[in-house]
């Protein structure tokens, strides 16, 4: 484990677990790397994992700026080049989708060589428009925001549910409850409005890497039909692997078979199933 200081002096924490070729986890919405316990800790006995926490959460710095696409794209690309990374296999999920996303568009594929879409929120495009008639309104947008932004952990407590399955232990929950409700409140609300707002079509039909994205029929969070299936039609040679009746938080419900996933397409990089 380790801290690394970004170009505005925030700090960031990582940690860096195991050796071999380089998995790079990013967490989802408010969650810190933490979150990727259940994959790290495997996987690091062939690979070298490393996680991130954000700016804003777990043990990295809330610096009170920074909470966009850019910057937080900016922010991972210090964490590679401080590393010296390459042939990266990028992990993504939930709103981690989008941060992956434009770190390629900006820096391109010199560090990176595949990326894995887990359950991914932010794309393509979760607002409405004509073009995109399944998206949110601006008005219900902001309604989400506001209800987020006054009472969080109710929020998060009325979602808990669907977030899991019905066989997810009490603690499992709480314990995702206590790492998102340590983040930076002004963070989870700017977070949930880009999210929401971002247009990431024109970014991911210029992907040039290889692509799977893993999501499942039962995630309330980000319907499979809104973002994994148009993700995987527009991005050029991108694989989607539907895991049925799973959740948001398939990287806890369905661990076992989304470990092996992971390890097969950081491996190959091959089609896997």
């Amino acid at each position: 484990m380790s801290d690394m200081t970004c170009s505005d002096g925030t700090r960031l924490f990582v940690r860096d677990w195991g050796t071999g070729e380089p998995i790079v986890f990013l967490a989802g919405w408010t969650l810190s790397s933490d979150a990727w316990a259940y994959q790290m800790t495997p996987l690091s006995a062939r690979f070298r994992c490393i996680g991130i926490d954000r700016r804003g959460h777990g043990r990295s710095d809330d610096p009170g700026r920074g909470y966009d696409f850019d910057t937080l794209a900016s922010d991972l690309a210090t964490v590679l080049d401080r590393l010296g990374l390459d042939k990266v296999t990028l992990v993504a999920h939930s709103f981690a989708s989008g941060e992956a996303v434009r770190y390629l568009r900006r820096y391109g594929t010199k560090r990176v060589k595949r990326l894995l879409l887990l359950a991914p929120a932010a794309i393509p495009c979760r607002r409405a428009a004509p073009d995109n008639p399944g998206g949110l309104p601006d008005d219900a947008i902001e309604q989400l925001v506001q209800v987020i932004g006054d009472d969080f952990p109710c929020w998060i407590e009325q979602n808990a549910a669907p977030y899991f399955d019905k066989g997810t232990s009490r603690a499992i929950i709480d314990w995702t409850i206590r790492d998102m409700t340590r983040t930076s409140m002004l963070a989870t609300v700017e977070l949930t409005r880009i999210q929401m707002t971002t247009d990431f079509r024109p970014e991911l039909a210029a992907l040039d890497l290889p692509v799977l994205i893993i999501q499942g029929t039962a995630d309330a969070s980000a319907p499979i039909e809104l973002t994994g299936q148009p993700a995987a039609a527009m991005i050029p040679g991108a694989e989607l692997i539907v895991y049925d009746n799973a959740p948001h938080g398939l990287y806890f419900t369905h661990r076992h078979r989304l470990n092996d996933d992971i390890a097969r397409f950081a491996s190959q990089g091959a089609a896997i199933g």
